[in-house]
């Protein structure tokens, strides 16, 4: 499954993000949505909307969709925040984060409202152990501040011809400081993380992205520039924003905001 889902990768990235990022020299002003966010650290503004709402316009939506065979790795492709020590009111405030997704959740049980409010199911006919439904207004909004009534994506698991309601995910730019990730959830709490060190193949070796030992792009063994650079790749220290998953519906705390759910929920 994961040899599957990494060729998918490739074969989505290959044909969006590459063509993006050879869009280096035009400007935010004239033309935002072919711009390379890979060089940019803005955690608001126009950068940071194209870095999840625009990431449609190269279809690199659904590269970070098909990347669920990655999230949760920690291998390295994959960062997350540090637990931080408890501040006073980080309890209160990630209750209410919690509070506000319960009722968010009451609304989208029925995978259809979620259809109906604007929220797309991306890749559909691949089997996924959790499917993300994104409404790219709310990751508009979630690149100019945090708004916990609207989450980036809803998540669903497969039920039978349906899908089964299990949780929410909250995005921010891929520039935020981890003192803004903060302030939208305290990171004594909850664990945000982020894809990086990706090296896309050269035009004549897209096939070493493919298949069992890759070296190339999420899943393969090349994650640092000089090796990126050395093997005629393109590297990308950070692809799309910051994650953080919350399952509103759990009874615990360590339940609600489980990395180790997270981990298991998409790994085979």
């Amino acid at each position: 499954m994961k040899t599957f889902v990494s060729s998918v990768i490739f074969a989505l990235l290959a044909l969006g993000l590459v063509s993006a990022q050879d869009q280096k020299s035009q400007s935010a002003s004239g033309d935002m949505p072919n711009m390379d966010m890979s060089s940019h650290d803005s955690s608001h503004g126009n950068a940071g909307m194209h870095d999840m709402a625009g990431m449609n316009n190269d279809g690199s939506a659904s590269a970070m969709h098909a990347m669920e065979g990655h999230h949760m790795d920690m291998g390295p492709h994959m960062k997350m925040t540090a637990l931080r020590n408890p501040q006073p009111g980080d309890q209160e405030k990630a209750d209410h984060v919690v509070e506000v997704a319960r009722k968010v959740s009451e609304r989208y049980l029925d995978y259809k409202v979620a259809l109906a409010d604007g929220f797309q199911i991306f890749m559909p006919n691949i089997p996924q152990k959790q499917y993300h439904f994104t409404n790219y207004a709310n990751a508009f909004e979630a690149s100019m501040h945090f708004n916990p009534e609207h989450p980036t994506s809803v998540l669903y698991e497969k039920n039978g011809d349906g899908y089964k309601f299990i949780g929410l995910m909250y995005t921010a730019p891929k520039g935020t400081a981890e003192d803004e990730l903060n302030s939208r959830i305290p990171l004594s709490i909850a664990q945000w993380h982020a894809h990086v060190n990706l090296c896309m193949p050269p035009a004549d070796k897209k096939s070493e992205a493919m298949g069992p030992n890759v070296k190339f792009g999420l899943g393969g063994s090349i994650a640092s520039k000089d090796a990126c650079d050395a093997a005629g790749g393109r590297f990308v220290p950070q692809i799309f924003g910051w994650m953080v998953h919350v399952y509103p519906l759990e009874k615990k705390p360590e339940d609600v905001w489980s990395v180790e759910r997270q981990m298991h929920a998409h790994m085979d």
